[in-house]
């Protein structure tokens, strides 16, 4: 096995975004793609370990770029500056991700006809976002992401399989966020699951956080759990890889 990789540009409405794809060049022909959605700060190596494992597993992973190439924040302010607007305009962000979606698709060594998407905190809230679209993949996978609905989307269906993976303590999607995005997508007719993690805060996955005033905190239990969970539900989702 040698997983092979490669930053590329691609282009959103006339601006040049930067993704990260990783691969195993020992598997022959197209084989499943799916995206990483990056949290408010933008992609950087979190998610390019996370692409680098997808790629372990036998899946092109696609580390895409919700900003714009070169575009990162290096602190709470900056963060925010870059994630609000995007989260104040849904038919932006849903564009963006969108974009990645089809360029991923066109990857000689991805089977467009099976692609997902996962994305941690702000892309938890992009791959739901994919998801209420009526996008056609397979499934999405929301990690400590933000539930706020689309309005811009209410009613279409949903045909893609959710999984959401939540820390029940989570400030910054409390219990009853966690009900409402589940009241939601019933109705919009998806097959969904929530694996809510007890005595787990936002961004769990994330072993450079440590910050319990503002509710982020790793959990290498919960870490551990959400891993396991996401290769499962990744093998349900294409059986054959």
């Amino acid at each position: 096995m040698a997983i092979q990789e490669q930053y590329l540009d691609y282009d959103v409405n006339g601006a040049t975004h930067e993704a990260f794809i990783a691969w195993d060049d020992a598997i022959a022909g197209p084989r499943p793609g799916v995206l990483v959605s990056h949290a408010w700060g933008g992609s950087g190596e979190f998610e390019a370990d996370k692409a680098r494992w997808l790629a372990s597993k036998g899946y092109v992973g696609f580390a895409l770029d919700m900003y714009g190439k070169g575009i990162r924040g290096n602190s709470t302010e900056e963060n925010a500056a870059l994630m609000t607007p995007l989260v104040e305009n849904r038919p932006e962000l849903q564009a963006r991700i969108g974009a990645a979606l089809e360029v991923l698709r066109g990857l000689d060594t991805v089977d467009g006809q099976r692609c997902a998407a996962m994305g941690y905190c702000f892309g938890g809230l992009c791959v739901l976002d994919l998801a209420r679209t009526g996008a056609d993949v397979a499934g999405v996978i929301s990690i400590h992401g933000l539930f706020m609905p689309a309005d811009n989307v209410k009613g279409t269906p949903i045909s893609a399989r959710v999984l959401c993976l939540h820390g029940y303590d989570d400030p910054m999607a409390p219990p009853e966020s966690m009900i409402d995005l589940a009241t939601e997508l019933s109705t919009a007719g998806a097959d969904w699951q929530v694996h809510a993690y007890g005595g787990t805060l936002h961004a769990f996955t994330n072993p450079q956080a440590n910050d319990p005033e503002m509710g982020t905190v790793y959990s290498a239990v919960a870490d551990a759990r959400a891993t396991t969970a996401v290769a499962n539900f990744l093998q349900e989702l294409f059986p054959a890889s």
